[in-house]
């Protein structure tokens, strides 16, 4: 009796293809949230807990060609209700625009040079 070949999963062409970004686009990775928070002083937020308009971070993956203030590798500051989820190559990643990016977290970021009067 002939042995059958070996089942692989089919991938589509899409998951072979390599990837440029267009523009202004940033592909990020979101960090991984346990949920709940401890907060400065110690004390446990569980995940449930209410909260106002919270921001999310996450690492930079690849940038489009027009991008200006942000490179790979760069920790970014974005908000979670203004994004455009996608998966490649079986992992999820978020796209946004460049303009709806708060705030960058690099070495290369000077200390003191945020801008804000504290």
């Amino acid at each position: 009796m002939p042995s059958r070949p070996a089942i692989r999963p089919v991938r589509s062409d899409a998951e072979r293809l390599p990837i440029r970004m267009l523009a202004d686009r940033v592909l990020v990775s979101v960090d991984a949230e346990s949920g709940d928070r401890t907060s400065g002083g110690g004390i446990l937020i569980p995940a449930t807990a209410s909260v106002g308009k919270r921001l999310s971070w996450a690492t930079v993956v690849a940038t489009g060609g027009n991008v200006r203030h942000v490179e790979t590798g760069d920790r970014v500051l974005f908000d979670p209700e203004d994004r455009h989820e996608v998966d490649l190559q079986s992992r999820p990643y978020i796209l946004l625009r460049e303009k709806d990016i708060h705030a960058v977290a690099a070495p290369r970021v000077e200390a003191g040079t945020t801008g804000l009067y504290l």
